[in-house]
């Protein structure tokens, strides 16, 4: 199986205006822009996806969309986590059925387990699959912090083979990196400093704005091209930073529709950006020179 390497863009799920059904047409059309821009994996129906707000059918209706269209010509990572085991299991198997290299998988959240059911989940889930697993560490989310010390523990089983890390700690990240993790950096602002870092790549939201230019970063940064890199990263952070400091979703959503996306808005009771905060955005992508 062919390891995982490059930008991974955790597409946008694009509702109907009134955001009561998934607009596939529109889903499919930035599908289409993330093809076309080269990027590597495409994750549907992740946290940028806003899973948290789709119901266990329109989760397994986005993946199979995507799945379909997408059709081999880019990687395809299936978020198939679940708070109960049997649930992360059934999303898990729909997801290897339609032939999805990876499966992204949190460990249960809301006043979940401890450490040692957090191992027996993933255990659970690798087991009954034959798809790697990308154990996904978000802790603000999730209130439970995989750190390196239990990643070690946790990639002892034959299914674990990659970490997203959504930490945005870089010295966690360099010492994952030099743990031999296979390791996706998670945090908008050390997506370049993680390439050079030695990360395998980037699950980045904020792609489905830049895909060209984050498609171009890797490309320059594991050539070897820092300077053109190191150019390009600093036309580009304040816009991450932006995504960073602000409502994650709505901030993605609001960039891409700036540069030429058509994503609409997050699903209710997710808010949009105020006037004040789309103001600033505005003026922070008339100022990327892409």
């Amino acid at each position: 199986m062919t390891e995982l390497k490059g930008i991974c863009t955790p597409v946008c799920t694009v509702f109907t205006e009134d955001g009561r059904k998934i607009d596939s047409s529109a889903f499919q059309r930035q599908l289409d822009r993330l093809l076309e821009a080269g990027v590597h994996i495409i994750a549907p129906g992740g946290g940028t996806g806003e899973f948290s707000f789709l119901t266990a059918a329109e989760r397994k209706h986005v993946l199979e969309v995507a799945a379909r269209h997408i059709n081999g010509r880019a990687k395809l990572i299936a978020h198939t986590s679940a708070v109960m085991t049997e649930e992360a299991i059934e999303f898990a198997k729909h997801a290897e059925g339609l032939g999805a290299d990876a499966l992204l998988v949190l460990p249960p959240y809301f006043e979940g387990p401890s450490l040692d059911g957090v191992f027996e989940h993933y255990a659970r889930v690798s087991k009954a699959v034959t798809t790697p697993v990308m154990a996904y560490n978000i802790p603000v989310h999730t209130g439970i912090d995989l750190d390196p010390e239990f990643y070690a523990r946790l990639k002892q089983l034959p299914g674990i083979q990659y970490l997203k890390d959504s930490t945005g700690d870089f010295v966690r990240l360099q010492d994952l990196v030099a743990s031999g993790v296979k390791v996706f950096v998670g945090g908008e602002p050390i997506m370049f400093h993680g390439l050079i870092a030695g990360a395998s790549g980037c699950f980045w939201g904020t792609s489905n704005a830049i895909p060209t230019a984050a498609v171009r970063l890797f490309d320059l940064a594991t050539a070897g091209d820092f300077a053109q890199a190191d150019d390009l990263w600093r036309r580009l952070y304040r816009l991450n930073k932006f995504v960073w400091d602000h409502p994650f979703n709505p901030s993605v959503k609001a960039a891409c529709n700036l540069l030429g996306g058509d994503v609409g808005v997050c699903r209710r009771p997710a808010q949009p950006l105020t006037s004040a905060e789309h103001a600033e955005l505005e003026g922070i992508v008339a100022s990327l020179e892409l």
